[in-house]
């Protein structure tokens, strides 16, 4: 047992104790969504692998993805058209995937660190500069392919062009400098509290995590205190750029995080926290309606009180 001399400070090592440990018992505070990340390993021979734990090994991570079969396929698309290692590497004859194109060979062959590097470079040029400049790449591939009558490799290639696409559809440009951020505002109610993060990877909304708090009467540093109890956890990336709204302390969060925080006053920016906005709005709404609370016009329990993003 611990003891904290205020409710609120109680609230808030709760909040730290639950992200970092994960009490399998206690689903407060605790992810319902197990987010993907692509990872590229730091072996002698790179792969590229699907994986949901994050490790501080000096290994690139890229995500999240809310959905495993998406990291999946976007896996499966960078195999083909920029191949890693897909195989033990032990020499002796070439591997299966490496006759399918999807192996950079090292069971075939020796494969120098300057030409794993450009690969990897490649690849992060495709999470880090947008999909619209590796489908260029593939069309003057596919092109070239046609141009010298190599018919079944310019098909092949359009395929991959095709497969970009499908991995690509949901994900719709809200900001066109393409950073990664993250989005963060809440709503608070009733002494209930609804927290959402937006996750904004290549200028597009890739996922979100979306939280409910009861019993929360004081306000003061609890919001705060949640979005670094989030980043604590070995799971959750930290962006470079957080943008929250004007109630969320932004100079306290960069302090504590070593990141830019900032609150947006227009454009398209502030459009995507508003967008987050109406989320926690509609996520307490749906909380209080799963609790038989009446909000009927009028009624102060399902009254939402209008927060307006400044």
């Amino acid at each position: 047992m611990i003891l904290t001399d205020s409710e609120k400070e109680a609230l808030l090592l709760e909040m730290s104790l639950i992200m970092k440990y994960q009490p399998p018992y206690n689903i407060l505070l605790k992810d319902e969504v197990h987010y993907s990340y692509i990872k590229i390993t730091n072996e002698k021979n790179p792969r590229l692998v699907v994986t949901r734990e994050i490790k501080k090994d000096g290994t690139a991570y890229f995500g999240p993805y809310t959905s495993k079969y998406s990291a999946e396929k976007t896996k499966e698309l960078l195999q083909k058209i920029y191949p890693l290692c897909h195989c033990s590497g032990k020499k002796g004859r070439p591997c299966f995937y490496y006759h399918l194109g999807m192996c950079i060979g090292p069971c075939a062959r020796e494969v120098s660190q300057q030409e794993y590097q450009a690969q990897i470079k490649r690849i992060k040029h495709f999470f880090h500069a947008g999909h619209s400049a590796v489908r260029r790449v593939l069309e003057e591939r596919r092109d070239l392919a046609a141009s010298e009558w190599q018919f079944e490799r310019a098909q092949e290639v359009q395929e991959w062009i095709e497969a970009l696409e499908q991995v690509t559809e949901k994900q719709k440009v809200v900001i066109k400098d393409r950073e990664d951020r993250d989005v963060i505002d809440f709503v608070h109610d009733a002494g209930v509290l609804s927290i959402q993060i937006f996750f904004v990877r290549n200028g597009a909304i890739v996922g979100r995590s979306a939280q409910i708090l009861e019993q929360v009467e004081e306000m003061d540093g609890v919001v705060e205190a949640y979005v670094q109890s989030f980043y604590e956890h070995p799971n959750h990336l930290l962006p470079k750029e957080l943008l929250v709204s004007a109630e969320i302390d932004a100079r306290k969060l960069a302090e504590e995080l070593g990141v830019k925080v900032k609150t947006p006053k227009r454009g398209e920016k502030r459009a995507v926290l508003q967008l987050v906005q109406e989320n926690a709005c509609s996520a307490l709404r749906a909380h209080f309606k799963m609790l038989d609370y009446e909000y009927e016009e009028g009624n102060p329990k399902g009254e939402l009180a209008e927060k307006k993003v400044a």
